[in-house]
């Protein structure tokens, strides 16, 4: 399958991953601008941006890149001077280069957030027209065939008594960070005390859903639940930013790798040591002794 071809289907399976792209080289390195390779989440890599020692630096920048969802340009260059890093580009070294100096383009391809809209309302029907300009990927389904996921950013119940325990419900047991119910404050008070929920998940329900911009129309109303939505997804950005990945240095080489299970590493009397490349890997394992391990 080409980069081209793994690109659509982590899209389409909502797949997070970066794409890193070679943007310049310098010879004798093995990569040429143009060259192009995914980061998956899990650290794997499809495609050739360069050798092995390369890849462990796009590797260990590109979940970084995945973490802060901020594009970043790395340029790798060989000798053992310290790197340095500036807004929106960082410069690492890499000893086992044999020449040239490469610089690559990380973006981070994120899937839209998705919001389930629950009924066919007017006001349900302005939630997905408002929703999608906003970078949701917006579901629009009958209360009957809500299906609530773990990875939902919102569930909204916009039917007006169809379908409405069940989708919350739902909706509360995944854990979804945001869930509302349009309704009056008293209908909205007596669906909220039939729900099979715990105390502390129905009070999590935002009923009335929105923020009070004393709204009437249908899009009025789809606004203040989406300006709701909007500002509690960056309190909690802001609140708890995803953890930095986990990183170690490669003993033999000196170099700072991800220490993710598509890193070569070996485990020795319950210590893990990770390794830019196999050569690495081989050479520390010709003598454990000689080199420094951390867990």
């Amino acid at each position: 399958m080409s980069v081209t071809d793994s690109a659509a289907e982590l899209t389409r399976t909502r797949e997070p991953f970066v794409q890193a792209t070679v943007v310049r080289a310098t010879k004798p390195t093995s990569a040429h601008a143009g060259d192009t390779a995914l980061v998956r989440a899990d650290g794997s890599i499809d495609g050739f941006v360069g050798g092995t020692c390369a890849e462990a630096s796009v590797r260990e920048y590109g979940l970084m890149t995945l973490s802060t969802n901020q594009p970043l340009l790395l340029r790798i260059v060989p000798g053992e001077v310290a790197g340095s890093s500036e807004e929106g580009a960082v410069t690492v070294t890499n000893p086992c280069l044999s020449g040239g100096a490469v610089e690559i383009f990380l973006e981070p391809r994120m899937p839209a957030p998705r919001m389930l809209v629950v009924g066919d309302s007017p006001i349900a029907e302005a939630l997905a027209d408002l929703g999608r300009p906003l970078g949701f990927d917006v579901v629009l389904v009958a209360g009957e065939e809500a299906a609530p996921a773990a990875g939902d950013a919102a569930v909204v119940v916009a039917s007006h008594g169809r379908g409405e325990e069940p989708a919350l419900t739902a909706a509360l047991r995944h854990g979804v960070p945001y869930v509302g119910l349009i309704a009056s404050r008293i209908r909205g008070a007596g669906v909220l005390a039939a729900l099979d929920v715990t105390d502390e998940q129905r009070s999590q329900v935002h009923s009335p859903a929105g923020v009070d911009l004393g709204g009437r129309t249908a899009a009025e109303i789809a606004l203040s639940v989406l300006a709701e939505i909007v500002a509690e997804r960056r309190a909690r950005e802001r609140t708890a930013p995803a953890p930095a990945p986990v990183s170690a240095v490669d003993p033999v080489c000196g170099m700072t790798v991800a220490a993710v299970d598509s890193t070569p590493h070996v485990e020795l009397e319950g210590t893990t040591t990770w390794f830019c490349c196999e050569g690495c890997r081989t050479t520390f394992l010709a003598d454990p002794a000689r080199y420094p391990r951390a867990s």
